[in-house]
């Protein structure tokens, strides 16, 4: 074989690109695997198998997640299928640089992978030009607030354009080719015959016309420009290689390989019969210490050095880097925060880029350490020192934080743990278990969090209740009901005897506007038939607040004397109206060795509707009228749990009542601010998360606020009264679902009700 000056030119090329860009490719994924293993152990993320495959494939192939988004999911579904299927393209090139008609062999010619290639190249420029129109429709210098109000904002922007780029050059390289392809064949087959003897369309259904540019070219002339686009081709793919070792917190482009990783080793996989995928939210993990669960009982025989939650970036689990490792900063969190969204400096894509760039930053450092290495530690470079002095998180309620933390506390204490950024998160990230990992280390190591939770702890510790009430009072919410409210151990010996234990909830037993929750329930249950009893005085806070704001021991304190009570009265069933109370019981309990049927009060009720052992009527005095309700999900039993159709299905069996949805709503609610202990903390900065919530309840007309936590209710209500003030809302009320259903039993005109910051 003969070749020219241009192919060994191009050869010689392609071998000194190709060598390095598979070498540096190759060195950068061991360098990554070697970081991530600098993480603790994690021995929950094995097993499971048949379920991981499911996730994985629904949420590669079938884009699960960001099918959430309809055009961008298309369109990135696009660039990713086009990203592996024309791979083969490049064989290809490698090929037609040694010869110019060269064709894969058995499958080069064969015409259904000849359109597969063309349809998919196309589709994939198409998806690619899509994506890069939405990034500059959404780029920060569009956006109002300094650009806070896009997604993109605080992305690397060089590194987005760069990949965009580099996607567009490969897809335009592949159908050049295709055309100069036809245009080849057609020369030679005339110079063969005498006549022009152009390829048949069939083999280039949509580059033909591309090929016809070329007519009148020479076969030298087309020989020449298929090598030399090929080489372009070639170039342009081991320039992305090598641009991408040598950059290895590329999230943008890494997470094309470890997003498959990060998918199959989720906290929970597969696919739940009711839900669907699920992220990784609900229960906690409970603390760890190398690996192993930590039994509290047996701290005092801990290693002086062991860390409690995550103090150094190392102390986060292998998983953790992974994750901040596999950020491919969309952000479709940041978007969804309701921090961020209320002038927060919590920006959980910031958080994780804050992570990821001191994790590699500090890595050198810690590779030497693990590896023996300390005397090479003083050869290494100043910004690796810099970064190995930096504390994870700086000092919090100091006059003078030390300067060069990784994590603001601000940053860290402004989470509501609502799970937006988790169940938006198209790779997996765990945002909020890693969160409150950090939260765990400043409380129980550093001691070191809000002045206003050392309240909250105290009156856990004293009362077993955030309020501080005397637990005496747990029972007085029933003292004027027309009937009586068994209790376990006083009128009932056990809970065998009874349908569901309803488990009251602190402030349902001892915050006033909730009282009226509990009451309404605690009527409809007996309306309806079903045997319930409560342990009044036995009950304590299940530990949410605690747990949520990191302090870990005093959840299990919590938890473990409210298992023992609930498994020696033998509970099985169990109704909640609190929508912490209800993930905390159903999905952190079996940790402690307490499992049990766990309903929400929404989801008991709609049932018993639905049965028809409760039958809502419209009031005698009011049946011409229609009001208007809006609900408001709770994100622990919205988001961490999947029930979404329960009150709205509630809300509709109720006769003149009409509900219209927020902007937001289910998957996309907004948090009303009091989770993640937040409900104890000031809000120091941006405006208030429960005000930005109900400027969008009173934007629907709605005359109720519906809602079914009563966290919520008192977050929500608290915002209706400061609107209230300024005129707004006159006439609208906060109201938990419970109370509306009751109302329509009773066939009152109004249910029982309260000014709304009453």
């Amino acid at each position: 074989m003969n070749l020219s000056t241009l192919q060994i030119t191009a050869i010689t090329i392609l071998a000194v690109a190709s060598v390095v860009g598979v070498a540096l490719f190759a060195r950068a994924v061991a360098y990554l695997v070697r970081v991530i293993r600098l993480g603790a152990p994690d021995h929950t993320r094995g097993g499971r198998a048949g379920d991981r495959l499911v996730s994985l494939l629904a949420e590669t192939l079938g884009h699960a997640r960001l099918g959430t988004w309809p055009l961008i999911g298309i369109m990135h579904w696009f660039v990713f299928i086009g990203f592996g299927a024309l791979f083969f393209t490049l064989v290809t090139a490698y090929g037609q640089v040694f010869d110019p008609t060269f064709a894969l062999p058995l499958i080069g010619h064969w015409p259904p992978y000849e359109w597969a290639v063309e349809i998919i190249a196309w589709l994939t420029g198409l998806g690619i030009l899509t994506l890069i129109t939405v990034r500059q429709v959404n780029h920060p210098r569009r956006a109002a607030d300094h650009g806070r109000r896009s997604r993109f904002y605080g992305s690397t922007f060089w590194q987005a354009y760069y990949v965009e780029g580099t996607i567009l050059a490969v897809v335009v390289c592949v159908l050049l080719l295709r055309g100069l392809e036809y245009a080849l064949a057609a020369t030679s087959a005339s110079m063969t015959t005498g006549a022009a003897a152009a390829p048949s369309a069939w083999h280039y259904p949509t580059t033909a016309w591309i090929g016809r540019l070329f007519d009148g070219a020479s076969v030298s002339a087309l020989e020449s420009a298929v090598v030399t686009v090929a080489l372009v081709k070639i170039v342009v793919s081991m320039a992305w290689f090598i641009t991408i070792a040598l950059q290895p917190t590329m999230g943008i482009a890494w997470h094309r390989f470890l997003a498959f990783g990060n998918i199959w080793f989720k906290r929970h996989p597969g696919r739940d019969p009711e839900r669907g995928l699920t992220p990784s939210l609900g229960g906690l993990q409970p603390i760890r210490v190398g690996g192993e669960i930590l039994d509290f009982e047996k701290i005092d025989d801990l290693d002086e050095d062991a860390a409690l939650g995550v103090g150094r970036v190392e102390d986060f689990t292998w998983k953790g880097l992974l994750d901040v490792t596999t950020c491919t900063e969309c952000g479709r969190c940041q978007s969804q925060c309701p921090a961020w969204n209320t002038d927060k400096p919590l920006s959980p894509k910031l958080l994780v880029i804050n992570l990821r760039d001191h994790a590699y930053g500090k890595a050198p450092w810690l590779i030497a350490a693990r590896h023996g290495l300390d005397a090479d530690r003083a050869g290494l470079p100043d910004a690796v020192k810099a970064q190995a002095e930096r504390p994870l998180v700086a000092p919090v309620d100091a006059s003078e934080p030390l300067a060069g933390g990784v994590v603001d506390p601000d940053v860290l204490w402004s989470c509501t743990t609502c799970g937006a950024c988790v169940q938006q998160c198209p790779v997996d990230i765990e945002h909020v278990d890693h969160i409150v990992d950090m939260r765990r280390y400043q409380v129980l190591i550093e001691s070191a969090f809000p002045s206003e939770l050392g309240g909250l702890f105290r009156n856990l510790e004293r009362s077993s209740n955030p309020w501080g009430v005397n637990p005496r009072q747990r029972l007085d919410w029933a003292k004027d009901l027309p009937f009586e409210v068994p209790q376990v151990g006083v009128d009932v010996d056990d809970l065998t005897t009874v349908d569901y234990l309803f488990w009251v909830g602190c402030a349902g037993a001892f915050e006033d506007r909730q009282k009226k929750t509990t009451r309404a329930v605690a009527e409809l249950l007996h309306t309806a038939g079903v045997n319930f009893a409560v342990l009044g005085e036995g009950e304590s806070c299940t530990g949410d607040p605690a747990r949520r704001s990191g302090n870990e021991f005093l959840f299990s304190q919590l938890a473990m004397q409210n298992v023992e009570v609930l498994n020696e009265a033998g509970a099985r069933k169990i109704v909640v109206t609190c929508a912490h109370c209800f993930n905390t019981l159903k999905n952190e309990y079996p940790q402690l060795g307490g499992t049990y049927e766990v309903v929400h009060h929404t989801q008991l009720l709609n049932r018993l509707v639905r049965e028809r052992r409760l039958t809502p009527v419209a009031p005698v005095d009011d049946r011409s009228t229609t009001r208007t309700a809006t609900y408001h999900d709770p994100c622990y039993i919205g988001r961490h749990n999947g029930v979404y159709d329960a009150p709205r299905e509630l809300i509709g069996a109720l006769p003149g009542v009409a509900l219209t949805e927020m902007p937001r709503h289910a998957n996309w609610s907004f948090c009303c601010g009091a989770g993640g202990a937040r409900m104890w903390m000031e809000e120091k900065l941006g405006t208030r998360i429960n005000a930005n919530r109900m400027d969008e309840a009173l934007a629907t007309g709605a005359d109720q606020v519906a809602v079914a936590c009563p966290f919520c209710r008192v977050m929500l209500g608290d915002g209706l009264t400061s609107k209230q003030a300024d005129g707004l809302g006159e006439d609208v009320e906060v109201i938990d679902v419970a109370q509306m259903l009751l109302a329509a039993v009773r066939r009152d005109p109004r249910p029982e009700s309260e000014p709304a910051g009453a």
